[in-house]
C-alpha cells in the first residue's frame, strides 16, 4: 500500500513530463537540451517518489477501538502522498523551466555590419 497513492499519480505525472519535454516548441532542440530535460525528468520523478515515501511515513494511523478496527482517518495515509508527490514533482519542474527558458532562449539576430 506504500505505493499505491504514487501509482494512481503516474499517470498524470507522465503527462506533465511529456508537456514538459515538447513545449515549448520555440526552443531549440538540441542534444544538450534533450540531456537537461532528462535529467530534470529523472530529477522530478525521484523527488516525487521521495516526497510521497516520506508523506506516507507522516500520518499517523488513527488507534484502533476495542473491535480491533480503525473507525476513520486512514484515506490520509494515501492522499497525503499523492499531493507531496504532486507537489514535488511541479516544484521541480517549475524552477527547471525558467532555467530552461533562460539557457536556451533564441537570440536576436546580429545586426549587419555597417560600412
Amino acid at each position: 500500500m506504500r505505493y499505491l497513492a504514487l501509482l494512481l499519480l503516474a499517470p498524470w505525472l507522465l503527462i506533465l513530463g511529456w508537456a514538459y519535454a515538447s513545449y515549448p516548441k520555440s526552443l531549440p532542440r538540441t542534444t544538450t537540451r534533450r540531456l537537461f530535460d532528462t535529467l530534470v525528468l529523472l530529477l522530478a520523478f525521484s523527488a516525487a517518489v521521495a516526497a510521497g515515501l516520506a508523506g506516507f511515513d507522516a500520518v499517523p494511523l488513527p488507534a484502533p477501538d476495542e473491535a480491533g478496527l480503525r473507525a476513520s482517518g486512514a484515506i490520509w495515509q494515501q492522499v497525503l502522498p499523492a499531493l507531496c508527490g504532486y507537489g514535488a514533482f511541479a516544484g521541480v519542474l517549475a524552477l527547471a523551466l525558467p532555467l530552461r527558458a533562460r539557457l536556451w532562449r533564441r537570440l536576436p539576430p546580429a545586426p549587419p555590419p555597417e560600412a
